[in-house]
């Protein structure tokens, strides 16, 4: 995750870059990566909300399936 994230970045590109690594180096046979970011320009500038974040996620393998997918997004997001 640190090699991507070091990088200029846009936070949509890094979440891809996650799952395409999982899948790659650890040979994951399905892998869905979430991340949720605090964005300095929405808070600094523009909208100028201090607790402005954004959530992303990358689908990969076996989890594409609807249900499969539905099922862990759940789990994931249900903090």
């Amino acid at each position: 995750v640190e090699v991507y994230a070091r990088r200029p970045q846009v936070q949509e590109r890094l979440t891809q870059q996650i799952a395409d690594a999982l899948v790659e180096y650890a040979g994951a046979r399905g892998v869905i990566v979430v991340t949720e970011c605090g964005h300095l320009c929405m808070s600094m500038r523009g909208i100028k909300k201090s607790s402005a974040r954004t959530v992303t996620s990358a689908v990969r393998g076996l989890l594409r399936n609807p249900a499969t997918r539905a099922e862990a997004m759940s789990l994931i997001l249900d903090k």
